[in-house]
């Protein structure tokens, strides 16, 4: 049977490179997308031009029936679904938390929260040998926010991933003896269009003093550990959260 994965906001940053080291790999994609149509459709064009099999959904995953639509598409198109990468997010304009509103805090909770764990229900639908699926293995995006908090900049988009983390330890035991795996990575300061979108583009390049390593990190980069935590060379790894942050 073929691998078939799913990976959420895959049509720039972290979930392209992640859709591309996949198809690279074997597995059939789904680049779901909300609003970067032609950054997806490129993204598919490349898969396909390398010999691989791909399909870029429009999705929102913070609406249900998005998700539910997601998954149909997926599967009709490309065969059941054996991975799922909880990739998609947002944040918004950096801001202290006495000054954002409640509908602020709802937009990024809705997609980064309730976003991860729509798609994460109906991945375990598919998945779990328990109703007669194959099994599978699932990755959420975290941040490093999560650890750091994110003070005058974005606490409502750190809080939201520190439930991606609870979220990965708690679903893992639910479904460890079902078939799936579920693990997640932390990403730090990596390049990617984010930061413009909380308003300073160069973020990265002011903050990067304080890691370790002292640059910024790839979507590559995480991508490939992204791709270890799919693949069978972790298969005795579940509710794992690795660190992919330059030792920050």
């Amino acid at each position: 049977m073929g691998r078939v994965a799913i990976i959420t906001g895959a049509g720039r940053g972290i979930g392209a490179a992640t859709a591309m080291l996949a198809a690279s790999r074997g597995y059939k994609v789904c680049v779901n997308y909300r609003s970067s149509a032609e950054s997806a459709r490129e993204v598919v064009a490349a898969i396909a031009g390398a010999g691989g099999k791909a399909v870029a959904v429009a999705a929102d995953v913070a609406v249900e029936e998005d998700v539910v639509r997601l998954f149909e598409i997926a599967a009709r198109e490309l065969g059941p679904v054996t991975a799922l990468v909880n990739n998609a997010g947002i944040l918004e304009r950096q801001m202290r938390v006495e000054d954002m509103d409640a509908a602020r805090i709802r937009r990024v909770f809705d997609t980064n929260v309730v976003g991860s764990f729509l798609c994460a229900r109906e991945a375990v639908k598919r998945m779990s040998t328990k109703r007669g699926g194959p099994g599978g293995a699932i990755v959420n995006v975290s941040s490093g926010a999560a650890r750091w908090g994110s003070p005058d900049e974005y606490v409502d988009y750190a809080a939201s991933k520190g439930a991606i983390d609870t979220l990965t330890v708690g679903l893992s035991k639910e479904v460890a003896r079902e078939g799936i795996r579920v693990n997640a990575v932390r990403p730090g300061l990596v390049i990617t269009d984010i930061h413009a979108a909380g308003g300073e583009p160069g973020r990265v390049e002011r903050m990067k003093v304080s890691v370790p390593l002292g640059r910024g990190g790839m979507p590559e980069e995480v991508a490939t550990a992204i791709l270890w935590l799919l693949s069978d060379e972790a298969s005795f790894t579940t509710g794992a959260i690795i660190d992919v942050s330059g030792g920050r």
